[in-house]
This record gives structure tokens, sequence and C-alpha cells, in this order.
């Protein structure tokens, strides 16, 4: 039985002596050193992922068993100094997500005391340090085992997985004021559409408008659930509001000061329990970091950045990509850029943006067009924004990009112009057939004109700037600049 070994090591000179001895164990295939935890829980979840779909199009393993479990390594090794997740707790994350997945802990101190944390926490034994090759095998064969035998269990059962199904999304704003949890609640909307299962969570612990947005009034918070170490089922029910729109709203508590009573572990519980009931898991996180959103951002599959195309607002993106990755939250090529409120005559477009801040940005960017939202923010019914708001098309367009919903030409189908709006928003008159396209007459006219009736006069002024007109026949396009009407 070959024994596949990905070791997670961040000191250097620990990393040298267990790849030297693991190189000298029977049987083993030791894959190379990751230095931290984000490169741990991605090259799981990234192995995950590539046996899902090599198992997806008809290759399954060898052995009969899923190829999503067969394609982790059978033993992981943490180091007791790996960051910025610290060990037990990446531990916990591990045993969570990929139960397949043997973990042992390397640590100077292998008392009774930690003996206890890391069984609690889902290792599955201890190497004490300075390593032994005696130790250090036995410790490797018994996970190795251990392992095979869980996956024998999850290879009997089709619709085994290697961990939640939830993905989790996080919406950050690089300063106040930029539309954060707008676009967190238009994002979490249109998954809901598409007929996902979805929890928006705000992780705006002191200044949190969700709830405002949303016009809920709520008992409950994510503090209630900062205090538990088991989170359950019906634990987690108590606490997250059912919204009537579908979504699960998990809220920021009313006194901002409790705020401080969620830190990065209970975070990181948290979005794990929400992740194994709830399909998309949308955490809005504001725009100052604290433990617990930062804990959020590092774990996100998707991490979004919420700018809009100014100089302050854009070197404050770049601030916070900065940040992350001086902490080792997230690195800046797997951050997305959003661009909200943008605008034909705006000087910063979007591949600046992109290349002050070194992200990626998202193709699709939101228009300027506060006129259409102000009805719906004063009200705090954010769910009743006009389907035909270019807002509310370009936030669609945008969560179908990110595979979180359903393109809106799909949902509303590609019929007539009529079914397509304007720049400004406004219905397109249709064309009468003996009206030519773009000849500046008056759509009805034209064939009283042919008829002999004189010439019809066109617009004294000219066309007016917005109307149907002067945006042309296309449908709204969020791949390009706007400009409001």
């Amino acid at each position: 039985m070959t024994i596949r070994i990905l070791p997670a090591i961040g000191d250097p000179d620990a990393a040298r002596a267990v790849s030297s001895l693991l190189h000298q164990l029977p049987d083993a295939e030791p894959a190379p050193t990751v230095g931290d935890s984000a490169a741990l829980l991605h090259a799981l979840a990234g192995a995950a992922a590539q046996g899902a779909g090599a198992a997806a199009v008809g290759a399954p393993s060898a052995a009969g068993q899923p190829s999503a479990v067969e394609a982790l390594p059978e033993v992981v090794l943490v180091h007791e100094r790996i960051g910025p997740t610290p060990a037990l707790e990446l531990i916990r994350e591990v045993a969570l997500r990929f139960p397949a997945v043997g973990v042992v802990l390397i640590t100077t101190d292998a008392g009774p005391a930690l003996f206890s944390a890391a069984m609690d926490a889902g290792a599955r034994g201890i190497v004490g340090m300075p390593l032994g090759y005696d130790e250090l095998a036995a410790r490797v064969q018994a996970a190795a085992q251990w392992s095979a035998g869980v996956r024998v269990h999850l290879g009997g059962s089709p619709e085994a997985v290697s961990g939640p199904a939830g993905t989790l999304v996080t919406v950050t704003g690089a300063k106040g004021g930029v539309g954060t949890t707008v676009t967190a609640v238009q994002l979490a909307l249109a998954a809901r559409a598409a007929g996902r299962s979805v929890a928006l969570v705000d992780l705006d612990l002191q200044s949190g408008d969700v709830a405002s947005y949303l016009d809920v009034q709520f008992r409950r918070s994510v503090v209630d659930l900062a205090g538990i170490q088991d989170i359950s089922v019906r634990v987690l029910q108590d606490a997250v509001h059912d919204h009537h729109t579908g979504l699960g709203l998990l809220l920021a508590p009313e006194e901002g000061e409790r705020g401080e009573e969620v830190d990065d572990r209970a975070a990181r519980q948290i979005i794990g329990a929400l992740r194994s009931r709830y399909e998309v898991v949308l955490v809005d996180c504001g725009s100052q970091m604290q433990s617990a959103n930062a804990a959020a951002v590092e774990l996100a599959d998707l991490a979004l950045l919420v700018t809009t195309p100014d100089v302050v607002a854009v070197r404050a993106a770049k601030r916070q990509v900065r940040l992350w990755d001086r902490l080792q939250i997230r690195k800046a090529e797997d951050t997305t850029t959003v661009v909200n409120r943008l605008t034909r005559n705006t000087e910063i477009q979007p591949p600046l943006v992109a290349k002050a801040t070194g992200t990626q940005v998202a193709r699709t960017h939101v228009p300027a067009a506060f006129k259409e939202l102000q009805p719906c923010v004063d009200a705090g019914r954010m769910q009743d924004l006009d389907s035909r708001s270019t807002v509310k098309q370009a936030l669609c367009a945008l969560a179908a990009e990110l595979g979180l919903g359903d393109s809106p030409s799909v949902r509303q189908g590609r019929g007539s112009h009529r079914a397509r709006p304007t720049l400004t928003g406004r219905k397109r008159k249709a064309i009468t057939p003996g009206a030519a396209p773009g000849s500046g007459g008056i759509p009805g006219q034209a064939s009283g004109a042919a008829s002999g009736a004189g010439p019809v006069p066109g617009p004294r002024f000219g066309v007016r700037r917005g109307s149907a007109a002067a945006a042309g026949p296309g449908p709204f396009d969020p791949s390009g600049p706007y400009e409001e009407g």
C-alpha cells in the first residue's frame, strides 16, 4: 500500500528534517511541503475537486471508490508552528472538510493535555520533536490504516463527499460606503433565485446593516453562537433567521461592542456549521478587518473586494490587499475586485483598478444608478428592487459570472426588444413596420408620411441624451462601462 503524505510545516529546519525522514519510510510517497494553512487547505480542496471532476466524466478509482476521496492524500502532517491558522484549529478544519484524511500533529510538547486537545480536534496521532524514525513511521502507518478503513466505508455510498458542499463567498469593501452590503444582499438573492439554499452572514460586527436592508427585526445574532463549542443543527436553526425571500440570515449584534465576543475560532466553527447545511454561504465582511472576518476571507472559496472607480477607494483597495498579503490571509491574485458605480466618463476604468491592486477584476461592472436604489434603501426592502433596474441586472450578471446564479438572459428569455430595458431602465417603444431604424423619425408616424400626408418633422432640438434612440437597440451589456440615465 502506497501512503501519500502531505506535510504542512512552516519552520524551514523542521521541514527539512521531516522531508528527510519521510523519504526513508517504506511505501511512502511524500508530496512537496506546504508552508502555511491556506496552502494546505487549497491543496486538499484542489485534489478533491480534481478527483470529483474525474468521477464526473466516468473515471472511478481502481478500488471502485469515489475519485474525490481517492485523490486525497492518506496522511497530513501538521507542524505546531504552522500559520496563520493555529495548528489545532487547522486540524479541526481538515477533519471537518476532509474526513477521509488522517492528520498527525508534530509538536515539541507531547504532554497529555495537548494530546487530549489534539484528539478532540480530530488528529489521529502526535509525533514529538526531535523527530525519530520509529515514532514517525508508527504514527504515519496508524493514520494511513485508519484512513484506508474510512475510505472503505465512504466508498460504499456513491453520495459520500469529502467535505461540506457549501461554497463560501466573502464580500469586503475597500472602504465604507462603496456598496458592500448591497452587493452581498443582491448576490445572495440571485443565488436563491437560482434555486440554491443560501445563508447570508453579517460579519461587519460593529456596524452591520444587513438587517436594515432587508427589514428584519431579530433577537438572535452571530454572538449567540460564539460561546458554543459544538454547534448542532437545532442550535443553528435557533440563531438563523428564516427570511421570507428564502434566505437564512445570521445577523450582526445590535450592540456593536458585543462583536468582540466573536473571535477567529468562533468564526471558523460557525462558518463550518453553515457550510454543512447551505449550498452557498455569503459573508458580508464590511470594510474593517477583525479576527472573525479575516478568518472568513482566509477560508473563502471566492473573496470579493468591492471598490468604486475613484482615487480614494482604489487606494483603500490596494491597502486592503496588501494587508491581507502581510497577514497571510489571502494573496492578491486569489482576490476578485468588483467595480461599483462605473460610468463612461470615469477616468479610472477597470483595467487600471486591476493594475493598481494586482487582483483579478470581474468582467461585470455595476453602473452608477442610485436613483434606482434609493426607494428600496429608504424603505429597507432591498429585495423589492425592480428586476428591470440596471443595478439589479448587473448584480445578477455578476452572480452568473461567479457561478452563484443564472444568467439574466436565461431567466428572462431572449425575446423581442420589449423584454430588454435601456440603460435608463425605461421600456422601449415598439418600432412600427413603416419606420426605418435609425432614421430619426418619430415611431408610429412613418406610415403617414409614406402615404402622402407630408413629411413628419423630427425633434426640434435633436435626440435627447439617454433616450431609447440614443441608447441603441442593443440589450443591457454588463461587460462595458455605463452612464447613469
